[in-house]
């Protein structure tokens, strides 16, 4: 199986770029993405758990991964929620299929967006993770229109090895994410 298009370019051009950009001695210094977290909050599973199931099997259509089922870890009443009720669903994905995510989402999804201007340049935790909402599942073109029975956000959150800010965004805008500033 050949490498990921992402895999490549952070190989042959991020790394250099980065290597030149902030002066690293040694090759395991250069920041690189461990992960991405795809979080999907389903706060109408309370009352219906067909809703739940819905959203997993188009988180699963999206990241190409079973997602794993988030529930509550107390009850609240006002919420008319239980504890250990199904109330999410989540996707960690790692090496390959990260970077497939990744190719995908920069690519093809985040054009889809409606009045797309670019993403928020200052979502970074600090610690060089990038925290990315969503309004609607419509964006990616895995998600058949006529199925859905309401739309849902979601969070992906890009966690990096880089020390900075600066360096964790210096490592994305490699892979041309598009950033308003």
């Amino acid at each position: 199986m050949a490498n990921p298009r992402m895999k490549d370019i952070y190989e042959q051009q991020v790394r250099k770029q980065l290597t030149e950009k902030f002066g690293y001695k040694n090759s395991m210094e250069v920041p690189k993405i461990t992960k991405i977290v795809v979080n999907m909050g389903v706060g109408e599973a309370a009352q219906d758990s067909k809703k739940l199931t819905a959203a997993a099997s188009e988180m699963a259509a999206i990241t190409g991964q079973k997602p794993i089922l988030t529930k509550s870890r107390k009850a609240i009443a006002n919420f008319k929620l239980r504890e250990g009720q199904g109330v999410g669903c989540k996707v960690t994905l790692r090496r390959e299929h990260m970077y497939e995510f990744l190719d995908r989402l920069i690519n093809i999804a985040l054009p889809r967006v409606r009045d797309f201007r670019g993403v928020n340049g200052k979502s970074f935790d600090g610690r060089g993770n990038y925290a990315l909402g969503l309004k609607e599942q419509f964006i990616f073109p895995e998600i058949d229109y006529d199925k859905v029975d309401s739309t849902r956000g979601m969070d992906i959150i890009i966690c990096t090895t880089a020390k900075t800010d600066e360096e964790a965004k210096a490592l994305l805008a490699g892979f041309r994410m598009p950033f308003q500033n």
